[in-house]
């Protein structure tokens, strides 16, 4: 691992995960990350106090909204080379940090994008309905910019300087498409590595949770697909 040199920071959007948060930054390796930083974007359980158990350092971010927690922890995170981001309901696998940095360092990629279906999901882990709108958001990101991607997954690390030339803006469930749209639209080095991906430990999924919220979600991002290929057309 190479990564000594580099301030990898780790945030961690979380809502109503007391449950879960605890393990999952109990998990992360602190040899390879300088802070972690969880996003309590609006908690009514202990998420925040078990968070801080733990070691991390916690933000409130009461705007609801996945991409509202990430630029808030972008923001306090101004001194990194690395993010790394990943859920607080401990479905992603927080001891793979590791696997997505030296991926990073071994290819020199720009973004590491953990994919569940190229690894090991459990069975129920992602609904039909989410693997379903994955297939074809990846399907018409190939056709727009041809760019292959697999999955929309939350698990990922990007290294600053990208990032802040990607100027995310989404505050809610277009976060991680918006990232992969503009990725494919600058050219960056985007590599995806194979990642499990568990049962929820805790809460609700903030996508998947319902039917209405996956429509919602799965509404977001195909539109901000087809808004973003339109402005292309017509700017």
């Amino acid at each position: 691992m190479a990564f000594t040199d580099q301030k990898v920071v780790v945030v961690i959007p979380a809502l109503n995960e007391e449950g879960a948060i605890g393990e999952v930054v109990a998990a992360i390796d602190r040899k390879l990350v300088n802070r972690i930083i969880v996003v309590d974007n609006g908690s009514k359980d202990k998420t925040a106090a078990r968070a801080r158990q733990q070691g991390a350092e916690v933000l409130f971010q009461p705007r609801r909204g996945y991409g509202s927690a990430c630029l808030l922890g972008i923001r306090e995170a101004a001194e990194a080379d690395v993010l790394v981001f990943l859920d607080g309901d401990g479905s992603d696998d927080a001891t793979e940090i590791a696997q997505l940095l030296d991926e990073m360092q071994r290819t020199g990629a720009d973004l590491v994008i953990g994919s569940r279906t190229l690894g090991q999901a459990e069975q129920g882990a992602l609904s039909p309905l989410q693997q379903f709108g994955n297939a074809l958001t990846c399907h018409l990101v190939r056709w727009f910019w041809q760019v292959q991607y697999t999955d929309l997954g939350p698990f990922r690390a990007i290294r600053k300087p990208a990032l802040d030339s990607l100027q995310m803006q989404d505050p809610d469930f277009g976060w991680t498409i918006e990232m992969q749209v503009k990725a494919a639209q600058q050219g960056l080095r985007t590599v995806e590595l194979p990642v499990s991906y568990r049962l929820r430990r805790a809460g609700k999924s903030k996508v998947s949770g319902n039917l209405l919220g996956s429509y919602r979600a799965g509404k977001t991002i195909l539109g901000y697909v087809m808004q973003a290929k339109l402005r292309e057309w017509f700017s």
